[in-house]
């Protein structure tokens, strides 16, 4: 049993490894039809500073990347032989333990014999693994629900991946990814499961590690299936730019770049930092935005303004002056995409 479950988990692992694998595939392609749509970045769920959705969704990708690498090293580190160690004293019997590693395709044998039958750290480390990637699903679910309600709508899922309601004939609920949402809290209690069998157990082999096979099943099962319906969702659904662009209108968010802008005149950033916070005030008490206040306006909280600003707090300009490292210019966006794919191997 000790054996089955290591080729049984080995072969579910390389399973997972290739779904995770599309699912980088479908954000990468995405991300490059979007490298150049605007919208908003939240902190604390308000309106921070601008980006684009392609940017947005390669943070995705990023976190992908690290659980297929989490999920390869858990692999290798399970891909080790138990077999020969018997009940737990080995044997007497002349065997070659390094032979039969090779025959099933193990890296090597497990060197202790009370080890190679009573470890289940390969169970909780995958459970691990498997609850990190839930995780990451469960957080764009939540975005995806955010961004399919009207109060947003960044996006549209296809008929395919939504459900009506019950009652309510224009209901379009992205019912897939509050499921998802959900079933992130089932790995959750498989991780807890494996953790609490194994805490209290004296070497080696007890009854109680029997339940190691639910607790992994489950987890391994549940997260195939929820990628089994997210990639697809993900795959066809339409972003819907032009909302994206007026939220990223509405909310201040070229804020820093007008304070910005003050510090490029060779004001300290704390000051700028206060003036702008008044030009904001000032716009909300008019209903006027950063780009609609007038020149003068601005003259009178800092004579540091001039003609130039309006071209500082254009959201393209933020955006495409945002070059640096990781950030979400457009020409980033796509050399992350380049990267991203190189690496999802």
């Amino acid at each position: 049993m000790a054996l089955d479950i290591r080729l049984y988990l080995r072969k579910e692992c390389d399973a997972l490894y290739g779904q995770l694998t599309e699912l980088v595939h479908v954000l990468c392609k995405k991300a490059e039809q979007y490298a150049t749509a605007v919208m908003p970045g939240y902190t604390h769920l308000q309106r921070a500073q601008p980006i684009t959705f392609g940017h947005h969704l390669l943070a995705y990708a990023e976190m992908l990347l690290r659980d297929k690498a989490r999920l390869y090293d858990a692999r290798e580190r399970m891909n080790v032989s138990p077999l020969g160690a018997c009940a737990l004293a080995g044997t007497t019997y002349n065997t070659d333990r390094e032979m039969t590693a090779k025959a099933l395709g193990f890296t090597g044998a497990m060197q202790n014999s009370l080890d190679s039958v009573s470890d289940r750290d390969f169970c909780m480390e995958l459970a691990s693994v498997i609850s990190i990637i839930m995780v990451h699903l469960s957080r764009f679910s939540e975005e995806i629900v955010l961004w399919c309600s009207w109060e947003f709508k960044f996006v549209e899922l296809d008929d395919a991946f939504s459900t009506g309601s019950s009652i309510m004939p224009q209901k379009k609920n992205p019912d897939i990814t509050e499921l998802i949402r959900g079933k992130s809290g089932r790995v959750f209690g498989d991780l807890t499961t494996l953790l609490t069998m194994m805490k209290g157990l004296p070497l080696a082999y007890n009854k109680d590690m029997q339940e190691d096979k639910e607790a992994i099943f489950d987890a391994f099962d549940t997260v195939k299936m929820c990628l089994t319906a997210f990639i697809p969702m993900l795959d066809t659904m339409t972003a819907l730019p032009e909302n994206m662009r007026k939220a990223a209108a509405g909310g201040f968010i070229n804020a820093t770049d007008c304070a910005d802008y003050l510090v490029s005149k060779g004001l300290p950033f704390r000051d700028a930092y206060k003036a702008t916070g008044e030009l904001v005030a000032l716009c909300i008490k008019k209903g006027l935005t950063l780009e609609t206040l007038p020149l003068e306006e601005y003259k009178e909280i800092c004579d540091l303004f001039d003609e130039g600003v309006y071209d500082a707090i254009n959201l393209d300009k933020c955006v495409n002056d945002r070059t640096s490292l990781g950030g979400p210019a457009p020409q980033n966006v796509l050399a992350q995409v380049e990267r991203v794919r190189s690496l999802n191997q």
